[in-house]
């Protein structure tokens, strides 16, 4: 039996054919929040398993199972399973309640699902295969580019095609993030893989030298900028001002924050050729650009922070909020970090170095990691329609997942600083003061296993969240209909005060 509840008294007065019913497809957000959660667990996993093998060899298992091997298996786990499906479920979520319209197509929805996973599994199995391009962020061989291609495209229709639906005619900020990463991440893989095959799983890019190393990263940046970075804006206004329940501190300030951002992130990607063949003039422009984003970054976490005014009491019980807190924080910290090292003077003393590490896993598990958390947190209650499981456990992984990835972070930045100073020491008669390369990796060894600890504890909450949304989902009704809406068919959009549709 089911019941139509609408808010609007006009509504109520209508003839059903003058009532438009429309529902939201929750399924394919469910199936993004367990593909985030599982491929977390395997990212972090091999994460941990790649920091052992460092300060011990042993550790090393075989020709598949090597440093070399499972390094970029660990990256694009975090980056393209981990980030990507929680990306995926953020925009699935908040892109159909900010247009009041479904997907456009619930099977491209599916296609897209099932597709991304497939690229995760071959991507699995080929890069411990040595199947790769080694081409950071982007070693995956010609047919896995393609299939993404592909997978992109059927997303990318889905979602514009919803747009063009919609039924609320202001485009919210978050949906202007989620424009620019499809456009520009569809950009930057098609003109970074262009390649030539040589065979099924073997290909060269048609760039050489110098010009590969440019475009490489162009891709290799930007990636960051518009697959880690502005999806997770677009997250963090939609997601935070729903969990503070507060509207966003300013909205000019957020639009602002988008147009500058996406205008100067584009030109910074010449700062990781520092001191390389690249030339002079490039590497300058770069880091000139790289300096200018402070501003946007940092008017972008201003922007999140002070959206909290009036309710920092709320931290005190809620996980989500201080998982979101440290996660803009952590934005904060890395965008600032991130313009530093691009200053020439600076990464002459930390480009190579474990600096450049911890920086980049402060923005990857700070910021990424955090703001994933709070929104699986947010979103799981509302999707299994039931209350989590443990709001203790919640505030646990919290709690050690901070404590984590800050004996990370700080673990690398002592690690890198030493690389860094010990390799440009020199005597008196400027001969080098520590000529074996084996001198630092002894002296750092000590904050490898002080980094192994802190990504223990980070992959502790990631299994503690693990078993809270299982034990949240044993808990929930067993049918889960998507949640419907009724409008007058003359209204725009839904109002704010209507209700769904209950289902019995």
């Amino acid at each position: 039996m089911s019941t139509l509840s609408v808010s609007s008294s006009a509504a109520r007065q209508e003839r059903p054919s003058q009532v438009e019913l429309f529902t939201y497809d929750e399924q394919i957000v469910r199936l993004f929040v367990l593909a985030t959660i599982i491929w977390g667990f395997v990212g972090m996993l091999v994460g941990v398993i790649i920091a052992l093998q460092l300060p011990f060899p042993e550790a090393n298992l075989g020709e598949y199972l090597t440093f070399g091997r499972l390094r970029p298996l660990h990256t694009n786990a975090v980056i393209f399973a981990f980030a990507g499906n929680a990306i995926f479920a953020a925009i699935y979520y908040s892109t159909q309640r900010l247009c009041k319209a479904r997907m456009y197509s619930d099977l491209m929805s599916r296609i897209h699902f099932w597709g991304w996973q497939a690229i995760i599994v071959s991507a699995a199995i080929t890069l411990p295969l040595g199947m790769t391009t080694s081409k950071e962020y982007a070693e995956l061989e010609w047919p896995i580019d393609i299939a993404i291609t592909l997978v992109w495209l059927v997303f990318a229709f889905n979602f514009f095609a919803t747009l063009r639906r919609r039924r609320e005619r202001h485009m919210y900020v978050a949906l202007w993030f989620y424009i620019a990463t499809i456009i520009t991440v569809a950009v930057l893989h098609v003109g970074n893989s262009l390649a030539l095959p040589v065979s099924f799983m073997k290909s060269y890019p048609i760039y050489a030298g110098v010009q590969d190393a440019l475009v490489q990263w162009w891709y290799g940046h930007n990636a960051v900028a518009f697959f880690l970075t502005t999806p997770f804006l677009g997250l963090m206004y939609y997601f935070l001002p729903k969990a503070a329940n507060r509207p966003v501190f300013s909205y000019r300030l957020s639009i602002i924050h988008f147009w500058s951002l996406v205008f100067i992130y584009i030109w910074a990607g010449p700062h990781h050729l520092n001191y390389t063949a690249l030339p002079e003039w490039a590497t300058t422009l770069g880091m000139v650009f790289s300096v200018m984003l402070w501003m946007p970054s940092w008017g972008g976490m201003i922007n999140g922070l002070f959206t909290l005014r009036g309710a920092w009491h709320k931290l005190r019980d809620s996980a989500v909020l201080k998982m979101f807190v440290v996660g803009i924080t952590f934005y904060g910290m890395s965008t600032f970090e991130g313009p530093l090292l691009s200053v020439k003077s600076v990464n002459a003393l930390s480009h190579y170095t474990d600096w450049t590490i911890g920086h980049v896993h402060s923005g990857a598990l700070g910021w990424n990691g955090f703001m994933t958390f709070g929104m699986i947190y947010w979103l799981v209650p509302r999707l299994w329609r039931t209350r989590m499981w443990s709001d203790k456990m919640a505030n646990t992984h919290f709690w050690i997942g901070t404590i984590g990835i800050l004996l990370y972070v700080l673990a690398m930045y002592t690690s890198g600083i030493t690389q860094g100073l010990m390799w440009r020491a020199f005597d008196e008669a400027g001969r080098l003061m520590y000529p074996d390369f084996m001198e630092t990796v002894v002296q750092i060894k000590p904050m490898y296993w002080v980094r192994l600890i802190g990504g223990t504890l980070y992959l502790g909450g990631v299994i503690l969240m693990m078993i809270n949304v299982w034990k949240t989902i044993k808990t929930a009704p067993k049918r889960l209909p998507d949640p419907a809406f009724a409008v007058p068919k003359r209204a725009s959009a839904p109002s704010d005060g209507e209700q769904e549709v209950a289902t019995a």
